[in-house]
């Protein structure tokens, strides 16, 4: 026996067996309390099935049938048998007959619009239009001129009006490689 045998459960050794008979000679030791956890729950799950089944047979005990009756229970409802290979066939047939639609988007990955992408822009930044220093003079000289009263309606009329120039930016700006 290896070093660390003999502090094993029965059952534990031979998991340890079995995944040796197999070839299996690296492994972590998870994998025994793994194997051993299955194997108690299968056998739990299949014992509780022959016990309903043999009270529904209005048996005293559990005998050698109703065990059978709940392996093959199981393994009818647990594992499933693949399709037979003409089966297989005929799908594959019938759905390569179906042609792949053309595409339009060309050659590569087709990609959404770029207002549906996380790069498209998402915020706008408001820049006033710059005055010319001329435009600046003018609109001092007319303020200090004037009369108060009535520069202050005047004055409003002469200025250029400000519109803000807006400007969106993506947030994942494409850099130059």
């Amino acid at each position: 026996m290896a070093e660390g045998d003999e502090d094993l459960p029965r059952d534990a050794k031979i998991v340890k067996s079995l995944l040796k008979s197999m070839g299996v000679d690296d492994y972590e030791p998870r994998v025994i309390h793994q194997f051993l956890e299955l194997w108690y729950r299968y056998v739990v799950d299949v014992l509780t099935d022959a016990q309903v089944y043999s009270e529904h047979a209005s048996k005293p005990a559990i005998d050698c049938d109703d065990v059978k009756l709940a392996i093959q229970s199981k393994v009818n409802f647990s594992f499933s048998q693949p399709p037979a290979r003409e089966v297989l066939l005929e799908l594959a047939r019938n759905r390569n007959k179906i042609p792949l639609p053309k595409s339009i988007a060309g050659p590569g990955i087709p990609l959404p619009p770029e207002q549906d992408t996380l790069i498209s822009p998402n915020y706008q930044l408001a820049i006033p239009k710059k005055r010319t220093a001329q435009a600046v003079e003018e609109t001092e000289e007319d303020e200090e001129g004037a009369d108060p009263s009535h520069a202050s309606q005047e004055g409003r009329t002469d200025l250029p009006q400000h519109t803000p120039q807006r400007v969106s930016f993506p947030i994942g700006a494409k850099r130059p490689r």
